[in-house]
This record gives structure tokens, C-alpha cells and sequence, in this order.
């Protein structure tokens, strides 16, 4: 049997601090508490830190400081974690154009959930979610929050290409394009929000931790 949290050695110059083996909103949050402890009381030789679902990846340099001292930083970053005050990220609103062109997969996902094209739109626009992480491709937000009446299997066939901008729902998860990419979920909507512009100062948009609320055109 696992005991969370671990702390496994990435490599020469990285850890990744697991907490659990699941995607889950409670897990997820101890990630973010522990890249917010860090961020508040960097450890010597922190060079960055990338949070996933279940996960905290921490890459550090070894010739500041030795695989031993980053892992007792962790460590005692670890036992802050039931006094520490996450910060609530950034609440950013997304418009977005449901259904048609922008959302050629909206009416399947009616269908699939028993209710009309106009109430999914509204349950989708309802909560406010967490972006989870960033990955897949540059700018890539999986959302954590999405109506548990709103799952959806993805596409059997991915599709070649997905516009930026596109928002999806593949299982319990929702998500926004920021590049032309392959992809499989199944489209509802489009944003004209540039997710990632490697032109601007800040190249992401979303950040993990963020709060995002959708905002129907």
C-alpha cells in the first residue's frame, strides 16, 4: 500500500511530490498549498515548480543546493500544509460562443445528456472552475468543477484539428484549446481569448490555480 504524500527523485535536479493517484479536487488543492508554500519561502536552489492533478513536480539546481537538502525543504514544506492559507488565484472571465461553428459537438452532448442545447450551455456556464494544470500543449487548461451531469466520453475518432480557443468536455473534464492541435474532445463553444501568445511578456493566459467563470455570447 502507497503512503501520500511522496517524495520520488526526477533525475538529477527534480522531485515530484505525489499526493495521491486520482484526479480529485481535494488532492489537487494540496498541490496548489504546497506550490504556494514554496512560492512564499522558495527553498535554496529553486528553479521552478509545475503542478499537475495529483502532483507537484520541483526542479531545482544541484550546484546550489544537494538532493538531500531539497528533499528536507520539501519535507518541511509538507508540515506547513495544514496552516497554510492557499490564495484564492485570479477569477478570470472566458466569453464564449456556444454551439454552430464554435461548438460543432453541442448538440451531441445534448443528446448524450438528455437535455436541451440551452441548458447545457447554462449548466456549463454555471460554476466557477479551477484550472487543474496546464499541459497537453502550450496553454492547455484542464478545468477542475464541471457538472457531473455534463460527462461526456470523447470523440471515438479525434479529430485532426481543433481551433484555438475551442472549449471541450471529455469525461468528467473540460478544458480550453490555446493552439490548433489534434484533439478528441467534444467541442461546445469557442473563445476568441488568445490562451497562449509566446509574442506577449506573460505567454499564458491561465495559470494553474486560477479561477475561470465562462460567459455565454
Amino acid at each position: 500500500m502507497l503512503i501520500y504524500p511522496r517524495i520520488l527523485p526526477v533525475g538529477e535536479a527534480a522531485f515530484t511530490v505525489e499526493f495521491g493517484d486520482a484526479v480529485d479536487e481535494a488532492l489537487n488543492r494540496q498541490v496548489h498549498a504546497l506550490d504556494a508554500v514554496l512560492r512564499a519561502r522558495p527553498a535554496p536552489g529553486l528553479v521552478e515548480t509545475v503542478p499537475t492533478y495529483r502532483s507537484l513536480l520541483v526542479m531545482y539546481d544541484p550546484q546550489v543546493s544537494q538532493a538531500d537538502a531539497m528533499r528536507a525543504a520539501l519535507t518541511d514544506a509538507l508540515s506547513m500544509l495544514a496552516t497554510a492559507d492557499l490564495p484564492a488565484g485570479r477569477l478570470v472571465e472566458i466569453p464564449v460562443r456556444y454551439g454552430g461553428e464554435s461548438g460543432p459537438d453541442l448538440a451531441d452532448v445534448a443528446t448524450h445528456c438528455g437535455m436541451t442545447a440551452q441548458a447545457v450551455i447554462e449548466l456549463h456556464a454555471q460554476p466557477v472552475y479551477t484550472v487543474a494544470m496546464l499541459g497537453f500543449a502550450p496553454g492547455f487548461a484542464y478545468l477542475l468543477g464541471l457538472p457531473e451531469a455534463l460527462a461526456t466520453p470523447r470523440l471515438a475518432t479525434p479529430r485532426l484539428r481543433v481551433p484555438p480557443g475551442s472549449v471541450g468536455i471529455a469525461g468528467a473534464q473540460t478544458g480550453v484549446y490555446a493552439l490548433e492541435t489534434p484533439g478528441g474532445w467534444r467541442i461546445i463553444g469557442r473563445t476568441n481569448v488568445r490562451l497562449f501568445d509566446p509574442s506577449r511578456e506573460a505567454p499564458f493566459f491561465l495559470h494553474a490555480g486560477d479561477r475561470v467563470r465562462f460567459v455565454p455570447l
